[in-house]
């Protein structure tokens, strides 16, 4: 089941030949000739690799073509990164002007000698891929041009379901189908429309089949409803035919023959003033407009007729739905073993094999709660009584065993079978992390990026916002569950299913592969490389050595994603360094060497370096600032770092900097002794910036230009810290966290300037926590650009936060430009505070933010009598507001709008996640549960 991923990377690929041929500034005529041959090949192979991809199932010999390309495809994409590196250091050399161009001519990397020998190896690697597609002949490839969608192969196909099951043969769904019956004898005067429609929704092999099935011929059901009909949906939602297929299930009758004008009319006569459910089982279309059209033709019956969806995708249940989706979940325990008792013994005879079901109940863990998973592993071992039939089925990943066309991972891989090509490598990437290994959003898109998986797209969305879509592809399936969000949706949290992750394994391997320093024999074909479990030996560069040994010198990754301890040594790095010059991730959390070599600057190609929980190491070498591609840097906890490198804000693509350190000011250059001329450059291309238990920072300081890009700023735990940057011009998400020292205020409270007052333009949300100098507002969020901007304001824990802002009765003269009023915070949507003991009452204008929709005050003991329903002197400022929640911790008014059970306070949800964020640095080591 492994996949190629030849066709994405040949994407990837001409993306790159094209935009180094626009560059055609820095080719001689001769490597532009080659590159331009290297294209066109490229194309013609890329035309055929589709086809390719869904033939290999069945051809070996195929399968071997397309492994052989995609090795030449890796190795072109190593030639033409080196290229894209050359292109950001000369971007640096023009802007260190006419001694760094000097300088950089007479360097080791001189240039026109590099540009020499690139040119040979493209010339080498175009003639080895042009060998490789002329066998392509020898396979009747077919050509697909343009941009496909992902194709619906022969493997992806699904057998028709029908509505027919006993009951008796259903284990565990009683509950379930209760519900959804009592749900479909729901017929209320007030509902809007005629016809209500329920999705049900899980991953594949839940049995959302089976349950639609139980309540299709429930005896209250099949008296309730004058007309039942069951229509399998499955791949295209082709509206001709589903009409066709709702007659015939209607009426018993085929109608093959009939335009499609009688056909529609045959099927509105049918429905038309009678009570119907239409159940759609495996509906897998997102396409909107088909489905109105279909239900504009059957919504004809009677008030209370019904529709049941059954889908994988949270998406179409949105798009089909008028109900909330009934989200199915899996089985008990005490139910799986009866499913699996069923499918591996006969009648009885699990009594006469105690061994045997001791393991059983080992194998049935192993499926968690799936009941298609459960009989998959049943049924292999039906009639087999030897125990070392069981152990191999219980200690075998369930990708190494045997499937049938209709057992879980043909199910699961349905599934995956309809993700983007993009998304497809994305999901087989997670084979990196071991089984329910606690993810998170940013954790992972940093990841995804760092081995270019993500690329900049045509309509300049961000790559971080493309992860984030990608991630909700995969949340909408169900391959990632658990989901933990937090109310301001910067961090959320999710596992795998183990049987997912089954899946990751059977389409990723050989390019991904865990290992161990014991492994014997290493595959050639391993590009990303993960120890989860590690021993470090204590003879630990020997060990190390030979294990690198065993290794392809083109290895692109090396994790450790989840152990107690790292490397020890800077020989491990080094040993790296020597070997692998294409990695592009290098994760080594929690190791405990005390410096970096200098020869960092050597893996040109990384993207992702993770040095966090790292408490012996002082110092970066300043060489590390030539990491020109490096997109991640994250050093958190690394509490004994003195500073970081004097030149890291001229990092060219440095998008995610997170830190812990003992610096004063940063950026670095703001030192004065060791000032250092940037030109343009300093710290513009960073996108998230995280400053973590920073004990002696006292300052950011700005410049023109300093932080252009950046979205996200969360500072925690840095006590000295006085101020902000003033322009912010990009930032979207500010966290400000325990914080001693800091004045929110941008300068003179009474005195600013309008352009003191312009560099949060952008800002969306705001989380202030523990700033005991905090006493109202600061002047810019109400008079500034961000008053039209701010969407969510928490505020929490600011023991001398006295009141919002301070109503006045006219403006003052220094403010005549910017009148006065919280009420200037048009877009504000949500607000929430908690535990500000002095707020004492709310500003006259608040009943004016017609935008407010959330409105929370927890905690503020002076405010709680003033914000009483109907009577409290605040009560007419807060009154429109739709979601309320005010609460002195023992007594609460909630309005209708809200639920009865509320969790906990969720901007102190998010504070425990940063901390938590920070403590596993990015790893699985502490679950801890907020």
């Amino acid at each position: 089941m492994a996949e190629s991923f030849a066709f994405n990377i040949a994407d990837k690929l001409l993306g790159k030949a094209t935009s180094l041929l626009v560059d055609q500034i820095s080719l001689a005529s001769g490597v532009y000739a080659e590159l331009e041959n290297l294209k066109d090949t490229l194309s013609a192979v890329r035309a055929v690799l589709l086809d390719a991809e869904e033939q290999q199932f069945n051809n070996h010999q195929l399968t071997d073509w397309l492994r052989k390309l995609k090795d030449c495809f890796y190795d072109a994409e190593d030639v033409l990164d080196e290229f894209g590196y050359d292109s950001l250091l000369r971007e640096v050399v023009n802007e260190e002007g006419f001694r760094g161009k000097v300088r950089h001519f007479f360097s080791t990397s001189n240039p026109l000698a590099f540009r020499f020998k690139m040119g040979s190896k493209i010339k080498g690697i175009r003639e080895r891929l042009d060998k490789i597609a002329a066998d392509a002949d020898k396979f009747n490839l077919k050509k697909i041009m343009g941009v496909p969608v992902p194709v619906i192969g022969p493997h992806r196909e699904r057998e028709k379901t029908y509505s027919f099951v006993r009951a008796s043969d259903v284990i565990g769904r009683d509950g379930d189908n209760d519900k959804i019956v009592e749900f479909l004898m729901q017929s209320r005067d007030d509902d809007q429309e005629n016809m209500s429609v329920l999705p049900l929704v899980g991953i594949g092999g839940l049995g959302k089949t089976t349950l639609a099935k139980l309540v299709y011929n429930d005896a209250r059901v099949v008296k309730h409803f004058k007309k039942r009909m069951w229509v399998c949906v499955s791949d295209e939602f082709d509206v001709t035919r589903l009409i066709k297929e709702i007659i015939t299930s209607a009426t018993h009758n085929r109608c093959d023959d009939l335009p499609i004008d009688e056909l529609q009319l045959r099927l509105r006569d049918e429905l038309n003033d009678k009570k119907f459910l239409l159940v759609l089982d495996d509906v897998w279309s997102k396409n909107r407009d088909k489905w109105l059209e279909l239900k504009a033709l059957v919504d004809v019956g009677v008030k209370g007729s019904k529709i049941i969806v059954t889908t994988r995708d949270k998406l179409v249940a949105n798009v089909m739905g008028t109900h909330p989706m009934y989200e199915l979940k899996g089985l008990s325990d005490e139910e799986c073993w009866s499913v699996f008792i069923r499918y591996a013994f006969k009648d009885g005879e699990d009594e006469g094999y105690p061994r045997l079901v001791r393991i059983g109940k080992d194998i049935v863990k192993k499926c968690q709660g799936l009941p298609l998973a459960i009989r998959t592993l049943g049924g292999l071992l039906y009639l087999k009584t030897d125990e070392n039939d069981w152990v191999r089925v219980r200690d075998s990943e369930c990708w190494q065993l045997e499937q049938k066309k209709d057992d879980i991972l043909p199910a699961l891989k349905l599934s995956y079978d309809d993700l983007s090509f993009d998304v497809k490598q994305c999901f087989a990437l997670c084979s990196l992390f071991p089984k329910d290994f606690q993810f998170d959003n940013i954790k992972l898109i940093q990841m995804w990026m760092g081995h270019g998986l993500i690329q900049p797209s045509q309509q300049k969305e961000e790559m971080e916002d493309i992860g984030n879509r990608y991630l909700d592809e995969l949340l909408q399936i169900s391959f990632f569950q658990d989901a933990d969000f937090d109310d301001e949706g910067l961090f959320f949290e999710f596992k795998m299913h183990d049987l997912v992750h089954d899946l990751a394994l059977s389409v990723a391997r050989p390019d991904y592969s865990t290992l161990n320093f014991d492994c014997k024999i290493i595959s050639t074909e391993v590009r990303h490389v993960s120890m989860p479990e590690v021993d470090w030996p204590e003879e630990e560069e020997e060990k190390v050595s030979r294990f690198f040994g065993k290794l392809n010198n083109n290895i692109r990754t090396i994790s450790f994603p989840d152990i107690v301890s790292g490397p020890r040594s800077e020989s491990f790095v080094g040993s790296c360094i020597l070997r692998f010059k294409y990695i592009r991730v290098l994760d080594l959390q929690k190791s405990s060497f005390e410096a970096l070599p200098n020869s960092i600057c050597n893996l040109k190609l990384l993207r992702y370096l993770n040095l966090s929980h790292n408490e012996n190491i002082k110092k970066l070498p300043n060489s590390i600032c030539k990491l020109h591609h490096l997109q991640t840097l994250i050093l958190t906890e690394c509490k004994s770092l003195e500073e970081l490198p004097r030149n890291i804000g001229t990092m060219m693509s440095l998008r995610h900097l997170i830190v812990t350190t003992q610096q004063i000011a940063l950026p670095p250059q703001a030192l004065g002794k060791r000032e250092v001329k940037v030109g343009r450059r300093c710290f513009n291309s960073l996108h998230l910036f995280c400053l973590l238990e920073c004990a002696s920072l006292e300052s950011l300081v700005e410049g023109m230009g300093t932080f252009a890009t950046l979205r996200t700023l969360i500072i925690h735990g840095c006590p000295h810290l006085s101020s902000l940057p003033k322009h912010l011009p990009a930032l979207e998400t500010l966290m400000v966290m325990s914080c001693e020292s800091l004045d929110l205020e941008l300068g003179n409270r009474n005195g600013e300037k309008e352009e003191d007052i312009r560099g949060f333009g952008s800002l969306r949300i705001l989380i202030l926590f523990e700033l005991p100098k905090l006493e109202i507002l600061p002047k810019w969020l109400i008079q500034g650009p961000t008053s039209n901007t701010l969407l969510s304001l928490f505020i929490e824990s600011c023991d001398n936060f006295r009141a919002l802002w301070e109503d006045e009765e006219s403006p003052s003269p220094s403010s005549s430009v910017f009148p006065e009023g919280i009420d200037h915070l048009i877009a504000l949507r949500q607000l929430k505070i908690q535990s500000c003991p002095q707020l004492s009452a709310l500003p006259k204008k608040m009943g004016n933010l017609s935008a407010l929709t959330h409105l929370t005050i927890e905690g503020c003991p002076k405010l709680v009598n003033r914000c009483e329903r109907g009577t409290g002197e605040d009560w007419n400022k807060i009154a429109h507001v739709p979601d309320l929640y005010i609460s002195n911790y023992n007594d609460s008014i909630k309005t209708d709008a809200l639920d009865e059970e509320r969790g906990p306070f969720l901007s102190k949800q998010l504070v425990e996640r940063v901390k938590r964020w920070r403590n596993r640095a990015f790893s699985n080591s502490a679950n801890l549960t907020v």
